[in-house]
């Protein structure tokens, strides 16, 4: 019966990894094998555990506790994804990341580079990654002409923006993951994995700004960028990045779970854009002849409904699905076999950077999560958290950086493959140096 659960993880893990060969959206592989997986453990009656990570080790338990245990593990990660995503959606409908362009003052392109490289970093740290690289390519689009320019500044921005997204617990979906499973907590994340991130974002826009083609400047007056349409684009964008940069604190100070902080930082922020747009106060339901005086929806209702569901659904299938072979304690098993096989664990944890280049990050997260019961802020974790942000830049389909900005310049794969891959293998290793470095030289106890 083993065969058969990893006949089918496997397969799935092939689909999701396909996906774009396939032409099959992510969600449905991930989404069929959590249901087949949890089917096949149900109807063969198999024995299901939950591992005790103090003792290290397995503790028989019902399916549908141990099914019910995972889902509202599960459930934490998505509810605090659906108001992070909610709240930049917030920002966007008041047009206010075209606040943004205002530090736009350059037509050189080396500051230029230096300048997205910058925003990506810092951006990615605050709203993610994945929703920086889309505001970015966004701008840049209005900022350079030349196509050609264009897609060298779109990688490395994936570089940058993967970058800043691992050292923050807010940045990447895979440190929130660790995060929210109480494998990290924010201030030693950001102590140990800050320095490492900035190397590896640092090193390859230096090598970078060297070639000919970030050489000169661009053709178009930076005056012309068009400003924010709404004038509460500015207090929204600061009010939103704020309110999530709020959570953190709000964990640490309570102790509750991140997506409590989370909901409260959108309430605040939905409760500003209800006043500013001067619609009608009501983010329960919604009826689509519904219009306030001015003739607007909901700025709340507009952007719940721009929310990519899609990528909410492939986690709930991903997460549910690692976590059945967790369940059957294969991972437990599988990481004493791989730490017997390697005995050099930063060599096994690079190892899943590089593999993140290849295949999803979150599945490989998650799978660390079963395989290693370390404790809390084990340096492993956070060479994991490091490993497994920034290793996906390798290729432009081993992050949701990277396939965003593939969707929204069409870059060729291969193109990305000859051209930034090596800038971002550099950065990769210049960061895991620097991290083991750290680790056992200077904040060694």
């Amino acid at each position: 019966m083993e065969t058969i659960i990893i006949a089918v993880f496997l397969a799935g893990y092939l689909a999701i990894t396909l996906e774009h060969n396939l032409k099959i959206d992510k969600l449905i592989p991930a989404l069929a094998m959590m249901a087949i997986l949890w089917a096949i453990i149900a109807l063969a009656h198999m024995d299901v555990f939950e591992v005790n990570a103090e003792l290290r080790e397995l503790e028989a338990t019902h399916i549908d506790e141990i099914l019910l245990h995972h889902l509202g593990k599960t459930a934490e990660i998505l509810v605090f994804l659906l108001g992070a995503m909610t709240i930049v959606e917030i920002i966007d409908y008041f047009d206010g990341f075209a606040t943004i362009k205002g530090f736009i003052r350059t037509r050189s392109k080396r500051r230029l580079l230096w300048l997205f490289s910058i925003l990506a970093f810092i951006l990615s740290a605050i709203i993610d990654n994945l929703t920086a690289t889309i505001v970015l390519v966004t701008i840049l689009q209005k900022v350079i002409m030349d196509r050609n320019t264009r897609l060298w500044f779109a990688g490395m921005i994936i570089i940058t923006a993967n970058a800043g997204g691992a050292w923050s617990p807010i940045g990447d979906v895979t440190t929130t993951m660790l995060w929210i499973a109480n494998k990290v907590t924010a201030l030693e994340l950001i102590k140990h994995v800050l320095i490492p991130s900035i190397l590896c974002m640092v090193v390859p826009v230096l090598v970078a700004s060297r070639y000919k083609v970030f050489k000169g400047k661009i053709e178009k007056d930076i005056d012309e960028l068009e400003a924010s349409k709404s004038k509460h684009g500015a207090t929204m964008l600061y009010l939103g990045l704020g309110a999530i940069v709020f959570v953190p604190f709000f964990k640490t100070i309570t102790h509750l779970p991140p997506y409590v902080g989370m909901m409260l930082s959108l309430a605040i922020v939905a409760t500003f854009a209800e006043i500013y747009s001067k619609t009608k106060f009501s983010i329960s339901n919604v009826e689509s002849d519904d219009h306030d005086t001015t003739g607007h929806h909901s700025p709340v209702h507009s952007s719940l409904s721009k929310i990519e569901l899609p990528s909410i659904l492939f986690f709930l299938g991903i997460l549910l699905a690692v976590a059945a072979l967790e369940s059957l304690g294969y991972l437990f098993n599988y990481a004493g076999s791989l730490n017997t096989a390697i005995p050099n664990t930063d060599i096994v944890v690079m190892l899943f950077g590089v593999g993140s280049a290849i295949i999803d990050n979150v599945p490989l997260v998650a799978a660390s999560m079963g395989m290693f019961s370390e404790s809390l802020d084990n340096p492993l974790w956070h060479f994991i958290a490091y490993s497994a942000g920034t290793g996906g830049s390798m290729l432009i389909i081993g992050s949701a950086a990277g396939v965003v900005a593939m969707g929204m310049e069409k870059i060729d794969f291969f193109w990305y493959l000859k051209k930034i891959a090596i800038l971002a293998f550099i950065g990769f290793i210049a960061g895991a140096v620097a991290f083991v470095i750290m680790r056992d030289f200077v904040l060694h106890v």
